[in-house]
């Protein structure tokens, strides 16, 4: 097997501001733009608002290159702004020019050290750039650039980082007997010229192993990689490489299989819950994470989490609420009717921990059940004590909750190690108010020694509800873990759309719901910068879900 995975996290300048909605990765937006095509109306991946737009490209690569060229043919005003002086720009001599044809801007010698916004809206209004000058060359033999302490204020409404990819942490989390480097790239055994990985029969190249390079080299490692493995099948039997590629046809096949809907079941008003054939999904799957999901060629990439799957039928099953345009035309989907693409399972399982003489609770709000479900399984399965915190808007709107639906059969077969408590806002049904209602008092009496140890709460459901229940356990020093389902392109770490501010050590550091998550300590989250990310495409959400006659 040959490890190719590339070094996709993007890079950016962690500076005051770039928690504010339109700034984004170069990954992200060439993500959106040609992979999703989302600058054509018949698509329904979302961009920001670009044509007539004032657009900053922070970079000088060809990333940025291709980030400003095409900003440009949107219809923005493009601006790159880099540290050094256009010879020092690693990019092409011929994509610079390119881009300047096309009416891209340069302001050179400037870096960005902050960024200002709307207190309003949350979007970007302004970057605050260092004065630079060079000084003398570096280790890459170009001019270092010195910082003068003068600043300027340049306007903006979208701010594209082109800075360069670390090393995806996805294939080294997945597989820890891989060995990496400080930097996170994968190493090999360090026989001269051999492309083996730690792992007998892994072999890595390109930018996974050397970080950022290029197109030329990964291919060079590709074939070396490749002669190498040749050498090594020439000294293996016969019937042992027969059977390893009639095992690699099999799992391919397997994996190949189409994403049918074979089975749908109305909950409650604008929910469906889905059964899909995803054989190789319901082989891995394992509490806490989630999948990707294409509806249509034409749709956009929704993660939902698991709320179920099988095993031995090949199935998942997935809750969706009709929200937006593509998750409208889902839930109008029939029995037989196949998904564009399904990708998973993603994301860090549920860290689970056996406990005496506690308990777990779980907060879901509405659509948070479904996700709740699996990892509340897990917990019960270990042993461990469970409340369930089920809130809804209302009677009407309750779903699972039925003698011989998923809850009440849980509860059947768990009984008193198993509190199921429900509440509705509109007091039809069980607790009037809030999750947060009963979950106070359970602080309360674990504060007071009167009730059950709370060990950990975890809350999945509307971002404020989460938010309130982190608000309500950090005073009580109750461990608290939210579960994100952020806004997602490629879900794979590659595009740093699904950005999640959080303080660690008193520092505002940037972690990514789909590989530091979804499942993200909820007291270190800075809920104040994260919520307004949830408003990002509203009104092109809006303009879709009319042009579409939603």
């Amino acid at each position: 097997m040959f490890v190719g995975s590339g070094a996709g996290l993007p890079r950016f300048l962690n500076v005051p501001g770039e928690h504010l909605l339109n700034v984004m990765s170069a990954n992200e937006f060439l993500t959106r733009v040609n992979l999703m095509q989302g600058h054509r109306e018949s698509h329904e991946t979302p961009l920001p608002e670009i044509k007539g737009k004032q657009v900053l490209v922070i970079g000088g690569g060809n990333t940025a290159m291709d980030a400003s060229r095409t900003a440009r043919r949107l219809g923005g005003n493009v601006t790159i702004v880099y540290r050094r002086t256009r010879a020092e720009m690693p990019a092409r001599v011929e994509e610079i020019e390119h881009a300047l044809e096309e009416g891209v801007e340069l302001d050179v010698l400037r870096s960005p050290i902050e960024f200002a916004g709307d207190p309003q809206t949350h979007f970007v209004t302004s970057a605050t750039v260092e004065i630079i000058a060079l000084g003398e060359p570096d280790s890459s033999g170009r001019r270092r650039p010195v910082p003068t302490g003068r600043t300027t204020e340049i306007a903006a409404d979208l701010v594209i980082m082109a800075l360069g990819n670390a090393s995806n942490p996805i294939i080294k989390d997945s597989e820890p007997r891989l060995s990496v480097s400080k930097w996170g790239t994968i190493e090999q055994t360090g026989v001269p010229g051999s492309k083996e990985t730690s792992i007998a029969g892994i072999y890595t190249g390109g930018d996974a192993a050397r970080g950022g390079s290029t197109a030329i080299r990964a291919a060079g490692d590709g074939q070396a990689a490749a002669r190498e493995i040749v050498r090594t099948m020439a000294t293996m039997d016969q019937a042992d490489i027969t059977d390893r590629v009639n095992r690699a046809l099999a799992y391919s096949e397997v994996a190949a299989q189409i994403p049918v809907i074979v089975k749908k079941v109305h909950l409650s008003a604008g929910i469906e819950e889905f059964e899909v054939r995803a054989p190789v999904i319901a082989r891995s799957a394992k509490a806490g994470q989630f999948v990707r999901v294409l509806p249509t060629p034409d749709g956009e990439l929704i993660p939902l989490t698991l709320a179920d799957w099988d095993a031995e039928k090949g199935t998942i099953t997935l809750v969706i609420q009709a929200m937006g345009t593509s998750t409208l035309k889902m839930n109008e989907m029939k029995v037989g009717e196949a998904l564009a693409g399904v990708a998973g399972p993603l994301g860090r399982p549920s860290e689970l921990t056996r406990y005496e003489d506690a308990e777990v609770v779980f907060t879901a709000g509405g659509l948070g059940l479904p996700p709740v479900y699996p990892i509340m399984r897990e917990h019960l399965k270990m042993g461990n004590r469970v409340t369930l915190i089920s809130g809804f808007r209302s009677r009407d709107l309750m779903f699972w909750n039925g003698a011989d639906e998923r809850v009440g059969m849980m509860k059947a077969q768990y009984g008193d190690q198993l509190t199921v408590v429900y509440t509705t806002n509109d007091g039809s049904y069980g607790v009037q108010g809030f999750v947060t209602a009963p979950l106070q008092e359970m602080l309360d009496a674990h504060r007071d020694a009167t009730g059950l140890t709370i060990a950990e709460v975890v809350t999945i459901g509307p971002p404020l509800m989460m938010r309130g229940v982190s608000d309500l356990t950090k005073p009580y020093d109750v461990h608290c873990v939210a579960s994100l389902n952020s806004i997602m392109v490629d879900a794979t770490g590659m595009c740093g759309a699904c950005m999640v501010p959080v303080i660690e050590d008193g520092q505002l550091i940037r972690k990514h719901a789909c590989i530091d998550g979804p499942e993200i300590d909820a007291h270190g989250i800075d809920w104040e910068k994260f919520l307004p990310r949830f408003g990002l495409f509203r009104s092109q959400e809006q303009a879709s879900r009319v042009r579409n006659g939603f």
